[in-house]
């Protein structure tokens, strides 16, 4: 039996195991996608997927870096 059956041309998940959701953008700061997007990945028709993952790149610019720790109280 061929291989060839297994393989499926999905969007692939932009997960990389970082799952924290950003308190205030509300996205992900691994995969910069929202609950929504995450939580509804499995239903996503290949063009819906594809048009999150073209949303991305612009998103990461939009989240600050959280500062905590002594980094966090020191002044700028």
């Amino acid at each position: 039996m061929s291989d060839e059956v297994w393989k499926r041309a999905e969007v692939e998940s932009p997960c990389v195991k970082v799952c924290v959701i950003h308190p205030a953008a509300r996205l992900c700061v691994g995969c910069f996608r929202s609950i929504e997007e995450i939580s509804g990945w499995g239903r996503m028709t290949s063009a819906e997927r594809a048009s999150v993952m073209a949303d991305l790149p612009g998103r990461a610019s939009g989240l600050t870096k959280r500062r905590g720790g002594r980094m966090g109280r020191l002044a700028d």
